[in-house]
């Protein structure tokens, strides 16, 4: 067997389809299935079960494409290094994020990067879910991914930066909008809020959160992205209960308030990667680089702010 033929049963395994490998690989279905043939032949028993639908792994398989997967992933991260060290400040940076995430975690951090390492490729992807992350952190397709921080997951580990109160967003000519806070309990139990991805991590903390607090909101619109509820609030669609992100200003006369919510527990948020002591230099100084500005600067909500306009202010 190869290092190749690996690779590809792995690749098959996680699609569930030789087609849909063969496309991403640019060859034929026959080649992807040659390879699995192969593997067939020197392990000696079937690894894959042919479905209407696709394929699933055997028991052999699941014990093959784990063994698989952990040991290309550590081949992988050491000829990295090893590219590293031959190249000292080239190399390349992948970071599974979002707009909203550059833009309000990590925009200075990015800037200052740039100037520091200019050889240095950043390569920001948009996955998913969670879990998508810690597949692409697993298999060494990402270095690091900024996440909402949850139970600990097999094989990676998590790293806290911050934790970011809770905020109600609403326009300002709403009746709460002059509150210097509000209470969970007594204020939001029978306002329909603006509602956050109902399959994120945040939006599963956030429910966890209110549950803690005797808390259930009901809500009239979902959206995607914080940035698109905080949007939508200000323009008196709904209210909705959002984080306080760093870098995010809230001009005393604007239309936009955002009055804490203390009761509820903060919203965690920080790294994953697969290994700390396994990522290349360039990926550390970045990881560093964004850790530092956030605890330098991070976002905090004093109530009703210093002038009462519930602006959110660095720490």
């Amino acid at each position: 067997m190869t290092l190749d033929d690996l690779r590809v049963f792995v690749a098959v395994c996680r699609a569930g389809s030789l087609s849909s490998v063969a496309r991403e690989l640019g060859c034929t279905q026959s080649a992807v299935s040659q390879h699995v043939k192969r593997l067939e032949r020197e392990t000696g028993v079937a690894l894959l079960e042919r479905q209407p639908r696709g394929v699933v792994p055997t028991q052999a398989g699941r014990v093959l494409e784990a063994a698989a997967a952990e040991g290309i992933s550590g081949l992988d991260l050491a000829i990295r290094q090893l590219r590293d060290l031959v190249d000292g400040e080239s190399g390349y940076v992948r970071v599974a994020t979002g707009a909203t995430t550059v833009r309000h975690f990590m925009s200075e951090a990015v800037v200052a990067y740039r100037r520091r390492h200019p050889r240095v490729n950043l390569e920001f992807r948009t996955v998913s879910s969670g879990r998508g992350s810690f597949d692409a952190l697993a298999d060494g397709t990402l270095d690091l991914a900024w996440i909402t921080l949850g139970p600990p997951v097999r094989g990676i580990e998590q790293r806290p930066v911050v934790e970011l109160p809770w905020v109600l967003a609403v326009r300002s000519d709403d009746p709460l909008a002059e509150r210097p806070y509000v209470d969970a309990s007594a204020d939001l139990c029978d306002v329909r809020l603006i509602r956050l991805p109902p399959n994120s991590a945040s939006a599963a903390h956030l429910d966890a959160a209110c549950a803690e607090s005797g808390v259930r909101f009901a809500h009239d619109t979902s959206v995607a992205d914080w940035d698109t509820a905080l949007l939508l609030a200000e323009l008196g669609v709904g209210r909705a209960v959002v984080p306080a992100l760093p870098g995010l200003r809230v001009p005393g006369d604007g239309t936009l308030r955002l009055i804490p919510v203390p009761a509820l527990r903060p919203l965690p948020v920080g790294w994953a990667v697969r290994r700390w002591d396994a990522l290349s230099p360039p990926a550390r100084a970045f990881a560093d680089l964004v850790e530092g500005y956030r605890r330098r600067g991070g976002a905090d909500v004093k109530p009703g702010g210093a002038d009462g306009s519930g602006q959110v202010r660095p720490t």
